[in-house]
């Protein structure tokens, strides 16, 4: 079986969180508990699946970039539809469109609540028909 990815964030503003991962990166709603005591959504989009929990201490915005937060990359197969659909949704960038020194290209942005995301091309399989290690 693969294996796919799920990661669970903390965003002080849900509906914000809703909108930016639906409206501008088109993941689909999987689950609304916004009204809940304890708030809950989680989108979904192909095998990638964010929990994103309620929390108003999220902490401090600027600690969420690399060196010191994580950076979430989506590895996507059309770099250039990705770029316009945030282009289409009106979403500021953080550094545009760019090829990398180990030779992907990528483009990046925060979300509304600050994580640090990277939409990089898919590095083609090997011979052996597996992915090469990403950078």
């Amino acid at each position: 079986m693969p294996m796919t990815v799920r990661f669970e964030i903390f965003p002080s503003d849900l509906d914000a969180t809703t909108d930016f991962y639906t409206r501008v990166l088109g993941f689909s709603l999987a689950a609304d508990q916004r009204d809940d005591p304890q708030p809950y959504l989680a989108v979904q989009r192909d095998g990638v699946r964010i929990g994103a929990a309620g929390r108003q201490d999220q902490g401090h915005r600027g600690s969420r970039r690399p060196p010191t937060g994580v950076e979430l990359v989506f590895e996507v197969d059309d770099l250039v539809d990705e770029l316009d659909r945030v282009q289409r949704a009106g979403w500021p960038l953080v550094e545009d469109l760019q090829a990398r020194p180990w030779g992907l290209r990528d483009f990046r942005l925060l979300d509304p609540s600050g994580y640090y995301l990277r939409i990089t091309e898919r590095r083609a399989a090997t011979p052996g028909g597996h992915p090469p290690p990403s950078q």
